[in-house]
């Protein structure tokens, strides 16, 4: 995208409270933050604008959500190959088991369960290594004996229990990143043997190749045959995407426009055959569609998971355009032009046209897949650096997750800022133009850092193999920190002053050097590559700004601080790293990538990481936040639906077992 992540039907038995949304008095009471267990949070988010949609688009909201949520099986096979029979077993537990559920190991039990669920799967949904429940393996096969799966105890207790057993989802450094991996996307197979087979494929010389290996799984046969399974109606998910494919015929039917149906019918084709093609035929259509209100994102999108950069994974979000807010977007994506052409990187690397950008900001209706519960708040589309190159891209920021993200974090008492920020004057700056400057930087990194520079013509997209995410990730955000002190801003109206800027470059330095580490486990490596980017740029920043004392580290009281007195170097350290970063990817320069990540961005300082988290720890904060879906229930009259209503749960297990049992698919 690639995304931006937060820095920081039957109803019975489902807890439910309905809400319109133009009721403020319901809206003010409205609780965001329902459920709080391990490093986790669980939010909901209204729907704002909801009841400004027709009966046409609701109904083509509801059955792209519908398909968006018949993919959830998928992303559990995608992130291992247990992963799906493990939910299926800890949903019988929780909904059969008839024993003590007061004891605290049955407490333990429900906490992993609702662990797994947050993560899709037994790895942590952000630091990729396997999480272990507190309760005993003796208890927990008591449990699944007490239900019937007591057949299912030999194959299952020992992945969830053996720490050497998939321990974790990537494995930076290994000997094999894919032979050692947790990911279902290969089978039997070594790194040289899959990209040997993909080598085989690419043709150099093709200017507009299809994303080879995007929707497969490489497995090594019995004949010792190394060959592609692809996702597919009849062939691997099949009977998942037969599900999404019915509902997205469905969503066609009452689609806003011609050009939506001519590209559902495309993605349609593209899950029943497998064929790349379609998949960058519908892309560019989609692309092109700036007209419609309700929009979405359905397929196999990014490709974080997987250890060399090439398969994706399931996502689906269903959206509609927020008409005000998008004006600042579409400000910033009229002038792509005149940022690109002033970027501090070489001339070789920029775009000399600058095609079809877009931008708006939008309101949520549905996550699903990777997308769910711990969703983006930015998103920008489609990923083929061709199809950017000569089609443009979608920017998308995601205002309602943004808004309960605030509104779940007043509803504590206590705050990151009070706690680690130095002194009044960055806590008032902070306060005054923090959400401005952070959604802007968002809006920057999204609408036009990942559409900015191009590669040369000789260089293959996937040059840079398992650093490509991380390095992607940085490039966009520095692109955003650079001009957010651009003086073209404020001429544009975007900011109120030449002073706004310093609070978004404080508090990034802050958490990308510091504080964003109170969500990896001491004693872990930095894995993520969202992380992996915000710990690169500040360290890197800082090591370059020595001499000069840019970004200063002072101790009061016992406790580390980061302290930038310099914003103006800080913006030329952040350009200097952008044009570098630019350089590495647009010439493919592996060896420079692997340097600049290996080197800053994966390794935490041991003294620092343990203070962050016992500062952090008595804040009684979580790091990590999701979200609970609203309900998009029909509403009949006499057999004829009349309109569709949203029905925000409130309940985080009740919402993961209602959807296990109906997108049950694989």
């Amino acid at each position: 995208m690639k995304k931006t992540v937060f820095k920081m039907i039957a109803f019975a038995g489902l807890a439910a409270t309905s809400l319109s949304c133009g009721d403020k008095a319901a809206e003010q009471d409205f609780k965001y933050l329902v459920d709080e267990f391990a490093d986790l949070k669980i939010m909901r988010y209204q729907v704002p604008g909801w009841e400004g949609l027709t009966l046409q688009q609701k109904e083509y909201v509801y059955h792209l959500a519908e398909a968006a949520k018949y993919g959830r099986d998928i992303i559990w096979m995608q992130n291992n190959k247990y992963n799906l029979k493990i939910r299926k077993v800890l949903e019988n537990i929780l909904e059969n088991y008839n024993g003590d559920r007061a004891c605290g190991e049955f407490a333990q039990f429900e906490t992993y369960a609702k662990r797994v669920f947050f993560s899709n799967g037994i790895h942590h949904h952000y630091a990729e290594d396997k999480f272990f429940p507190e309760c005993s393996q003796e208890y927990f096969a008591g449990l699944m004996t007490a239900v019937g799966d007591q057949d299912k105890c030999a194959e299952l207790l020992p992945v969830i229990y053996d720490p050497a057993i998939f321990p974790a989802r990537k494995l930076m450094g290994a000997k094999d990143i894919v032979a050692e991996s947790a990911v279902n996307f290969y089978e039997g197979v070594t790194r040289a043997e899959v990209e040997a087979l993909y080598a085989a494929m690419v043709d150099p010389s093709d200017k507009t190749p299809v994303s080879y290996g995007l929707n497969s799984r490489v497995v090594k046969g019995a004949d010792g045959v190394v060959r592609e399974e692809v996702y597919k109606v009849g062939g691997l998910y099949g009977a998942a995407l037969e599900k999404i494919c019915a509902e997205l015929e469905k969503a066609a039917e009452v689609a806003e426009n011609e050009t939506q149906k001519a590209y559902i019918a495309d993605l349609v084709a593209y899950y029943r055959t497998g064929d790349l093609k379609l998949w960058d035929k519908y892309n560019i259509q989609w692309v092109n569609d700036t007209l419609g209100t309700v929009d979405f994102v359905n397929g196999f999108v990014e490709d974080y998971n997987d250890p060399l950069g090439r398969k994706a994974t399931y996502e689906g979000l269903v959206n509609f355009k927020d008409a005000d807010a998008s004006r600042r977007t579409e400000l910033i994506s009229e002038n792509a032009q005149w940022f690109e052409d002033n970027s501090p990187v070489d001339s070789r690397f920029k775009k000399k046209e600058v095609k079809g950008v877009t931008a708006k900001v939008i309101n949520v209706a549905t996550l699903a897949g990777d997308c769910y519960p711990a969703a983006p708040i930015g998103i920008n589309l489609p990923n083929a650096d061709w199809i950017r190159r000569e089609h443009g891209s979608k920017s998308v920021t995601i205002a309602n997750l943004t808004s309960a993200y605030g509104k779940a974090a007043q509803e504590s008492p206590k705050s990151m800022l009070s706690e680690f920020a130095w002194s009044d004057d960055e806590i008032g700056m902070e306060k005054k133009y923090g959400a401005l400057t952070s959604d802007l930087h968002t809006d920057l990194h999204e609408c036009l850092g990942h559409g900015s520079g191009q590669l040369l013509p000789e260089t293959s997209p996937n040059a840079l193999g398992e650093y490509s995410s991380a390095l992607e990730e940085t490039r966009a955000d520095l692109f955003g920190l650079y001009y957010l002190a651009d003086p073209k801003l404020v001429d544009l109206g975007i900011l109120p002053d030449m002073e706004a800027y310093k609070a978004q470059y404080s508090s990034y330095i802050r958490n990308g050097i510091f504080t964003q580490f109170t969500r990896v486990e001491l004693g872990k490596k930095n894995m993520e590559a969202h992380m992996q980017n915000r710990k690169l740029i500040a360290d890197w920043c800082y090591e370059k700004g020595l001499a000069d004392n840019v970004i200063e580290k002072k101790v009061r009281d016992g406790k580390t601080y980061f302290i930038v007195n310099d914003y103006e170097a800080l913006r030329g350290l952040f350009g200097d790293l952008l044009a570098e970063v630019q350089r590495i990817k647009s010439e493919g320069d592996y060896a420079a990538g692997k340097a600049l990540v290996e080197k800053y961005a994966v390794n935490i300082d041991p003294a620092l990481h343990a203070e962050v988290l016992e500062r952090y720890s008595a804040l009684g904060l979580k790091p990590y936040g999701g979200f609970l879906n609203p309900e998009i229930v029909p509403v009949e009259k006499n057999g004829k639906v009349t309109d569709y209503e949203i029905v925000y749960n409130d309940s985080y297990l009740d919402q993961m077992l209602q959807y296990g049992r109906k997108y049950a698919t694989l």
